[in-house]
């Protein structure tokens, strides 16, 4: 069953999918960052939601 595209928020709240451009949209803004940083945080620590929030949590303490 192909993913409902009127449904503009994530399938499973608690992982970040870099598969559908809706997903990445939606954690970009909810995050407050661009694509690149949204792929690069997941690239680094994985998909979990709470774990990306962590890890740019602690990055913005670098700046």
């Amino acid at each position: 069953m192909p993913d409902n595209t009127a449904d503009r928020g994530p399938q499973d709240r608690s992982r970040i999918s870099l598969e559908q451009d809706y997903e990445v949209r939606y954690w970009s803004q909810r995050f407050g960052i661009d694509e690149d940083a949204l792929r690069s945080a997941v690239e680094d620590v994985g998909p979990s939601v709470d774990e990306v929030e962590r890890y740019l949590a602690s990055r913005e303490g670098l700046h």
